[in-house]
């Protein structure tokens, strides 16, 4: 028996492996069961090439659980005790930092590292051995134990077949690895599809109301995946297939991508095209990398586009740099190869989905809009491709490119500056008045309602010239798309403030939203009311939602425009009535009003040109006086419009019907509105 010591101090292999090399002690399974797998298409390898001719026979990889012991057994080519000094004891002679030195200019060498993989067995681990009996002829088999130290020990041993058998003594604080229902959820994780056959026990069978188990191995992998195969040779019910096996609750995919290069790097792969409806980071991390069949991560942002990591399905590539771990990807040219490649095969298959049948495209548009949306605002690149098959749906469900869209508005909706106007909406239900006023018109109205939308919108203002888009409900129609200067039709300034104080008194408080009223004369038929918001403001509100850096927006009010028609029957009697019921108390606040304004306007009159300090302070407590009188005044004049406007029961069921139509009215205010109605009726 021989004894050594296959590290300097104590400082050398282990507390590396640990800390740093594997971040999560469940990568040890994967480590040691993809070492079987090389060893054994090793032996396969050497049999094809006239190297070994003894009988390869059964060639599965076995994972098997005793009392406190993991043992994963192969029948790959084995190890001589020279072969045990060079790839597990030699490793810590230098120190794995210096390991690491050696290799970080070649990652592709350590996956697949027997040494290195083998040592992940100690993060779970109080004692491991090797058992193990070369391939060659006459070969002796020996048995390496370790217990963490530094210091091992190495023995012949007898064991009958070639191969090699690891044993894991697992740690008092790692039993959890020794539970069967968590091996078989890694194996299942890491190890579905590994090119070898994988056995995890027997298969268990229904036999008098009970589980037994069988004679035969439970193999746990597909050791030929859907993406191994020719794209010739596979049906869609096989992708299909293959995706529900992926993703067991999801829906069926819209369409897929097999991915196949052998140059300038290697690739194999499915990608899905998933439905997504709504929040794109729960749909994130659901691309599988696997590197030679074995299992990496799901984490592919530095792989595939961000706006592609929406895609569902698996990657496969030896060339994709990763650290010892293989769990985290390093910055490399093949990967941005890879990556181009990818986005690029994306935009060619949806192209041709567009160019060769157009109505499923459409179809499965409200689908695939948020990947190409998601493209479009994120990559440059991606933009130039997909201008050509992105589309606009418009409040009748038809669709357009957004040359062909151009096209179709360009006579009708260019103002009197040459801009070209987009108009839309993002809820066709909730703005049916305001797109039905568009629509007679004769605008178009593009719908969008897709989560992306908003950003897009203000995207496409830049790309495009002489373009803005303009929500449905952001303005009176006749000002939506302005051909013409317009004739100044405003009422005289004092009947807008009567109308503006009556109806403001009566409008309901609502936190952080503030309504502008404003009257305009709008035509006999047209409503006698409506509500509009600011574009720039509601979008910026809306991107502060989205984007980081904007939450001054987020804080502030919504600010709303109540809108009277000044032509409108219903306004006009409320100004005809307004003066009978009123007019009597508004005239000697007015004539007060007007008398301090009078007073106040030669006082300042008499300070122009002056410099603060030489006006003297009777006068300017005079002008404070004055103000304050004037304000006073302004309220009782408001309070008398308030109490009028109280009593006025059009006042209020327009100001609600205005709410109502816009999904303001709520709560205390809908009941009231509704008892108003029913009495109105009666």
């Amino acid at each position: 028996m021989q004894k050594g010591n296959i590290g300097v101090t104590t400082e050398n292999i282990f507390p590396v492996i640990k800390k740093f090399l594997y971040s999560d002690h469940e990568i040890f399974l994967r480590e040691l069961v993809s070492n079987a797998v090389d060893a054994t298409q090793k032996l396969k390898t050497l049999s094809s090439i006239g190297e070994f001719k003894g009988e390869v026979g059964d060639l599965t990889v076995h994972v098997s659980l005793g009392k406190d012991t993991i043992t994963v057994s192969d029948h790959g080519i084995g190890l001589t005790a020279e072969e045990i000094d060079k790839y597990i004891n030699q490793i810590a002679f230098s120190g794995a930092n210096d390991f690491l030195e050696k290799y970080k200019n070649d990652a592709n060498a350590i996956i697949g590292h027997f040494g290195l993989g083998f040592y992940s067995a100690f993060m779970v681990a109080k004692k491991v051995e090797i058992i193990t009996k070369s391939y060659r002829e006459g070969a002796q088999a020996v048995k390496w134990t370790c217990d963490g130290s530094p210091e091992f020990t190495l023995e012949d041993t007898d064991k009958a077949e070639r191969g090699t058998d690891i044993v894991l003594y697992i740690d008092d604080d790692c039993k959890e690895f020794l539970e069967e229902a968590r091996i078989s959820s890694l194996l299942k994780k890491y190890c579905s599809f590994l090119p070898i056959p994988v056995a995890f026990g027997k298969k268990k069978e229904w036999k008098d109301g009970k589980q037994v188990e069988t004679a035969e191995d439970n193999i746990i992998n597909d050791s030929n995946p859907l993406w191994t195969l020719k794209p010739s040779e596979l049906k869609d019910e096989d992708y299909k297939k293959f995706y529900r096996n992926l993703y067991p609750m999801s829906d069926e995919p819209l369409f897929w991508i097999h991915l196949n290069v052998d140059y300038p790097f290697h690739l194999t792969g499915i990608l899905y095209f998933p439905k997504v409806k709504s929040n794109i980071e729960l749909n994130k991390n659901k691309i599988q990398l696997y590197c030679n069949q074995v299992y990496v991560t799901d984490s592919v942002e530095g792989i595939v586009p961000d706006f592609l990591t929406l895609l569902h399905g698996v990657l496969d590539s030896p060339d994709i740099p990763l650290n010892v771990s293989r769990s985290y990807l390093q910055s490399d040219a093949n990967v941005k190869k890879i990556s181009t490649y990818i986005t690029k095969k994306v935009s060619d298959r949806l192209q041709s989905i567009f160019k060769n049948d157009r109505k499923q495209f459409e179809e499965k548009w409200n689908d695939l809009k948020i990947f190409i949306n998601y493209g479009m605002l994120t990559q440059e690149d991606f933009y130039d491709r997909a201008k050509d098959f992105a589309l606009f749906t418009d409040t009748d469900s038809k669709y357009y490119t957004f040359e062909e869209y151009k096209t179709l508005i360009k006579d009708s909706q260019t103002d009197k500056d040459g801009n070209l106007i987009y108009l839309y909406a993002n809820n066709k239900d909730e703005q049916y008045s305001y797109i039905e006023a568009a629509t007679n018109k004769g605008y178009n109205v593009l719908l969008m309602d897709g989560q992306l939308d908003i950003a897009l919108v203000s995207m496409l203002e830049q790309k495009f010239e002489k373009v803005r888009f303009t929500r449905v409900d952001s303005d009176i129609i006749d000002n939506l798309i302005v051909k013409e200067d317009k004739k100044n039709e405003a009422l005289e300034a004092g009947k807008q403030e009567v109308l503006s104080s009556i109806f403001k008194s009566q409008l309901p408080k609502m936190d952080k939203t503030e309504f502008n009223v404003t009257a305009q004369a709008l035509g006999e038929n047209a409503t006698p009311i409506m509500i509009t918001q600011s574009e720039y403001m509601r979008r910026m509100k809306e991107m502060a939602n989205i984007q980081a850096g904007m939450s001054f927006y987020g804080e502030m009010p919504d600010m709303f425009n109540l809108v009277l028609n000044s032509d409108h029957k219903l306004v006009k009697e409320v100004l005809v009535d307004e003066d009978k019921e009123c007019a009597a108390a508004i005239a000697p606040v007015q004539a007060e009003m007007n008398e301090v304004d009078k007073q106040r306007n030669e006082l300042k009159k008499k300070q122009e040109g002056k410099k603060d300090e030489d006006i003297p302070t009777t006068e300017k407590d005079k002008v404070n006086e004055l103000d304050k009188k004037w304000d006073e005044l302004k309220m009782q004049k408001e309070g008398i419009f308030a109490d009028y406007a109280a009593k006025n029961k059009v006042v209020r069921q327009l100001i609600d019907l205005a709410l109502l139509q816009n999904g303001m009215l709520r709560g205390e205010a809908l009941n009231n509105f509704v008892k108003r109605s029913i009495d109105l009726i009666k």
